[in-house]
């Protein structure tokens, strides 16, 4: 039933950036509940192919639902930072057709209080994606110390008084160790000055827990570095981003792929042999700008308001033998 439930984001704007082709093989490294997978699924022919990841437990069980009754897919139970690994087994590295990564956490992971993410439904301190894994929240609030806690508040969640929350959490814990979500966001807006907002005082800090625990940016860099390995020829990336520190990292990414070699403006080169150079080391072009929810997604959809998508294709290999042989 969560499958059904769960609204996949920018669904129609991923598909047309996708470009998917009936026989292509493709990637959803964030399977989630399957949303996009089986929209993705309904576009493939017999001889098309469709591979999930996801480090969620429960999502992997969904998916193998969805494998045992389509041949087309499959699912593995790994984070997509091992994207490269897994291309590698499969022997589909330089053959994937596209790939498609819903970055953050989910609308059924949020929903389940048990899952630890969200203060709204109180529930233990927990906020793995991975449930194997041994970091927990409960884990960060209740051994790192003072400065480490305002580190990863001001950097992860840009909170402004990373250091008094910090303060605060420490201060509290030697008296009493933090358990639930709600009496650590109640310390946390405690500590936080000001009159109460409508977006709660302690959603920054969240977001910043659940970015330490998971190690979020760091798979993210990680895993479109392996995009640009295993993607074929005119190849699409798709990155659905929720926050600005994600963002920021995919934007920066598509355009130092998409730049190529730098060349000092001191080398004398034609605009022409510029062009040739970058194109012989640039990795990726970009498509279009950036992507936001219609309104009428909005209006079906609140939380697909964050959410930005950035399309990328995998530029045709140039071989180094290939750019030598031209300026000889």
């Amino acid at each position: 039933m969560a499958a059904l439930t769960h609204i996949p984001v920018l669904l129609q704007e991923c598909l047309t950036g996708l470009q998917i082709k009936a026989d292509g093989v493709y990637i959803d490294g964030t399977f989630g509940r399957g949303g996009h997978s089986r929209q993705i699924l309904s576009k493939l022919g017999p001889n098309g192919r469709l591979i999930g990841l996801d480090r969620d437990l429960t999502a992997v069980a969904v998916g193998e639902e969805l494998a045992a009754s389509d041949p087309r897919f499959s699912i593995v139970h790994t984070p997509f930072s091992r994207l490269l690994d897994v291309c590698t087994d499969l022997d589909l590295v330089g053959r994937v057709d596209g790939i498609l990564l819903d970055i953050g956490v989910s609308s059924p992971q949020l929903d389940e209080a048990e899952r630890g993410f969200s203060f709204d439904k109180d529930g233990p301190l927990d906020m793995r994606m991975d449930q194997s894994a041994e970091k927990s929240a409960a884990t960060v609030v209740a051994t790192y110390d003072e400065k480490a806690l305002a580190y990863i508040f001001k950097v992860y969640g840009e909170e402004r008084f990373a250091s008094k929350v910090a303060r605060a959490i420490v201060k509290r814990r030697e008296v009493q160790p933090f358990t639930t979500t709600k009496d650590l966001a109640n310390v946390i807006a405690g500590a936080i000055p000001g009159k109460p907002t409508p977006k709660h005082k302690a959603t920054r800090c969240f977001q910043a827990l659940r970015i330490e625990v998971n190690s979020e940016l760091e798979e993210l860099k990680t895993a479109l570095a392996s995009a640009v390995q295993v993607l074929a020829p005119h190849g699409r990336l798709c990155v659905i981003s929720f926050h600005s520190l994600e963002d920021r990292i995919v934007k920066n990414f598509y355009r130092e792929q998409s730049q190529g070699e730098q060349i000092p403006p001191h080398i004398p080169l034609t605009q022409e042999e510029l062009e040739r150079r970058r194109l012989a080391s640039a990795t990726l072009e970009l498509v279009g700008g950036a992507q936001k929810a219609s309104d009428e997604e909005l209006n079906a959809n609140v939380r697909s308001r964050s959410a930005t998508l950035r399309v990328a294709e995998r530029l045709p290999y140039t071989p180094s033998s290939s750019l030598a042989s031209k300026e000889e």
